[in-house]
């Protein structure tokens, strides 16, 4: 039976301790993390009210023009119901999610975005880490694990390093694999880069075109993934690992949503969980001999 606390579940303990024991033998220098960004590094639900990414702070505070919001609202609509069916397939699905970006970034062209625009929404109190996220980012850092952030969001790199600097956690140790906007010398968003990163083609087939990232992390493989949906663990498929360990932050629709959780993730945080068992799992498997001998798989549900 899967272990459960408050706000926890361990599908499988016997695995997941083997798993740790391994990432224990490699310590330190042959991990690092994957992890998506929007409700995964940051909280789900704020004030009671969903907050799943930095593009949807633009859209619901009017932060462009309310044009833009109302032509946003519509083609969340048309195409957000389409990016979870199961009965779409993957090609299909890859088509469709493309085709919304694309329409959605030209949108955002057509109607002046602006690295300010960017900033308002970074600023924005409904932007917030999940709790416990700075701690995670120090411990990686002062580790020297590095932290790859996988992201398919609309507002891209730049609103993710925006985010992170406001808060100074832009650590060395971090690398960003997102969308990004061609901009003029005014700070006006021209154009965007390919490949276009959405949820349904989060794998080898846009990794392979950042090359730099993956020189980073060669040796680096023992992975720690983190997603809030289970299209994110095809996050992996263009890395190469030895090990895995995959956690998901399941926010909404618990009860549907739980037994595919299970199936395919190790460790499961609901309720808009904070990264406390993920940063005392750090420290079991991370820390210098000397600091974790007296560190076992059970501390972490201490």
């Amino acid at each position: 039976m899967p272990k459960k606390s408050k706000n926890i579940i361990i599908s499988n303990p016997k695995r997941l301790a083997k798993l740790v024991a391994a990432f224990k033998r490699g310590g330190a220098a042959k991990i690092h993390v994957l992890a998506d960004f929007d409700r995964t590094l940051t909280k789900a639900f704020v004030n009671g009210e969903k907050t799943p990414s930095l593009i949807s702070v633009l859209r619901r505070e009017n932060l462009l023009t309310p044009e833009y919001s109302a032509k946003a609202f519509a083609l969340y609509h048309k195409y957000g119901p389409l990016e979870h069916d199961p009965r779409l397939s993957l090609k299909e699905k890859k088509r469709l999610m493309r085709q919304w970006w694309l329409t959605h970034f030209k949108l955002l062209i057509k109607t002046g975005l602006n690295k300010k625009d960017i900033a308002k929404a970074v600023n924005s109190e409904n932007m917030r880490f999940r709790g416990g996220a700075p701690r995670f980012f120090k411990f990686l850092y002062g580790h020297k694990i590095p932290l790859v952030i996988l992201s398919a969001g609309g507002l891209g790199q730049e609103s993710i390093l925006m985010f992170l600097k406001k808060r100074a956690k832009l650590y060395g140790n971090i690398q960003i694999i997102s969308n990004s906007f061609i901009w003029d010398k005014n700070g006006r968003a021209i154009g965007f880069n390919e490949p276009i990163i959405h949820t349904a083609n989060k794998d080898e087939t846009e990794i392979k075109n950042f090359p730099a990232v993956m020189k980073k992390i060669k040796n680096k493989t023992n992975v720690i993934l983190l997603g809030d949906l289970t299209e994110d663990l095809n996050m992996i498929t263009g890395f190469n690992y030895d090990n895995l360990i995959k956690i998901g932050f399941l926010n909404e629709n618990i009860k549907t949503n739980l037994p595919i959780f299970k199936k395919r993730f190790d460790v499961i945080l609901f309720n808009d969980a904070p990264m406390d068992f993920i940063n005392k799992l750090l420290t079991v498997i991370a820390s210098e001999r000397s600091e974790r001998s007296n560190l076992t798989y059970e501390n972490i549900h201490k």
